[in-house]
């Protein structure tokens, strides 16, 4: 099962703006992923999730992850999202979680899996992703949704390998009181 048939399975995407392929071989996600539902009122009504992954960009190759980078509210939401999506993660994934509440950043690994861990304050993922992998918005101008993503996947070739820096403990010790900035016209 692809990731992407997992979620849509399982009915954990939450405003989607693009769940399909992007090439013979990548599928990609971008949107929430629910990682705590929330409370059932009815069958048919649902309210929002208590916790998600925000602004995922997801990129993957059949049933592996090979790129995610999403908001996490809060770094106590880490735990609950990994169990929800880790079969997914193998040791070739890139993933990247910026966090509102980190005071700092760091790589650590979790059962095997590295992961980035990177203070979000304003800016939305996609900048941040934007600048992880040296682009510019202008590179992208003109592209498809399917050719902004493949245009990611392709600079991530590129990267070179960071090491852990970090133990999960020191990660979560890290956790503070940021909350993030609303941006809105003044």
């Amino acid at each position: 099962m692809t990731p992407n048939e997992y979620i849509k399975e399982n009915k954990l995407e939450w405003q989607p703006s693009f769940n399909g392929s992007i090439s013979s071989s990548l599928n990609a996600y971008r949107g929430a992923l629910i990682v705590e539902e929330g409370k059932k009122l009815s069958e048919t009504k649902v309210m929002p999730p208590k916790a998600q992954a925000k602004q995922v960009i997801m990129i993957s190759e059949n049933d592996k992850v090979k790129f995610f980078a999403c908001e996490l509210e809060t770094f106590n939401h880490f735990e609950q999202f990994f169990e929800k999506y880790k079969n997914f993660f193998d040791k070739e994934s890139i993933i990247i979680l910026y966090v509102i509440d980190l005071d700092g950043n760091g790589i650590f690994e979790y059962e095997g899996i590295k992961f980035n861990a990177i203070m979000l304050y304003e800016n939305s993922v996609w900048n941040e992703v934007l600048d992880f992998v040296s682009l510019e918005k202008n590179d992208l101008k003109k592209l498809s949704n399917e050719d902004k993503l493949i245009t990611i996947y392709d600079q991530l070739t590129n990267l070179e390998k960071e090491n852990i820096n970090k133990t999960y403990e020191e990660m979560k010790n890290l956790i503070g009181n940021t909350k993030k900035s609303l941006m809105g016209a003044v």
